[in-house]
């Protein structure tokens, strides 16, 4: 496995590579991540270079210091609502965009604390790990404002239309174990384990047929907006691209053979 170091310790987001996982780890610690506008910029500029390279089969997102990410940065937003929303929102919605369209999955690594945009971000992600004592809230309502970064599109297919209503109009700050109840998270982990379980779990993805995967998630995240005879055409096209990659033969010759299939990802 080949391993590149996260960029400068003083940038707004590190960027790293282990082996075919890309990791992407948001960087101010003195603000619990909150995001500002260079943020922003990098973590699209991230999105964009991440998926031109082939190499990555997943991404893990991960926060500095003692949590995930608690927003975004409300300075910005004081000094000019308008235009300040339109600077973070803008890169914020498109960066969503480019992952959404890659095959690799992406995990979500959280501890801390999850707010606003941060809990907006983690919904996005095809997997979520959170440490235990890691505390939840939406937040918008508590500043007078609706959503964005995908939560009205993540929340109610995560956890129901009247579950989302409440999660978001309410406000509250919800624990680990109520997260992992509603499906906001797959699973809680001991804090000291966090880092190496969601590592490993972005590994065991990046060595799954990754063509396959990302036709899984998009069928999964495009089921609800289809009725069931244009849901069995994806399926059908989705399967028809899947049975011409080089993951297919593997699959099948590990299969006949008796013995793992070891995935290119092409």
């Amino acid at each position: 496995m080949t391993t590149t170091p996260e960029t400068s310790s003083s940038a707004p987001l590190l960027v790293g590579r282990e082996g075919a996982v890309a990791t992407l780890r948001f960087n101010r610690p003195a603000a619990l991540n909150a995001i500002d506008v260079p943020m922003a910029t990098a973590f699209l500029a991230a999105a964009r270079t991440l998926a031109a390279d082939k190499g990555v089969r997943a991404v893990l997102l991960s926060g500095a210091g003692k949590g995930f990410m608690a927003g975004g940065d409300l300075g910005v937003l004081s000094a000019d609502p308008k235009q300040g929303a339109a600077d973070l929102i803008g890169p914020l919605h498109e960066a969503l965009t480019v992952l959404d369209a890659m095959d690799a999955p992406l995990v979500a690594q959280v501890h801390g604390v999850a707010a606003g945009a941060g809990l907006s971000l983690m919904l996005q992600a095809d997997f979520v790990l959170a440490a235990e004592g890691t505390r939840f809230n939406l937040a918008y309502v508590n500043i007078g404002t609706s959503c964005d970064v995908g939560a009205s599109w993540a929340l109610p297919r995560l956890v129901g239309m009247r579950r989302a209503l409440e999660i978001a109009m309410l406000g509250d700050t919800y624990d680990t174990a109520a997260a992992e109840r509603m499906g906001l998270i797959n699973r809680v982990v001991p804090a000291a384990e966090l880092e190496s379980e969601a590592m490993a779990l972005a590994q065991r993805l990046a060595k799954g047929p990754t063509v396959a995967l990302g036709n899984l998630r998009r069928l999964m995240r495009g089921s609800l907006d289809r009725d069931l005879a244009s849901q069995l055409d994806a399926e059908s096209a989705a399967f028809q691209s899947c049975a011409a990659t080089d993951d297919f033969r593997i699959g099948l010759d590990a299969f006949f053979g008796k013995k793992p299939a070891a995935f290119t990802g092409r």
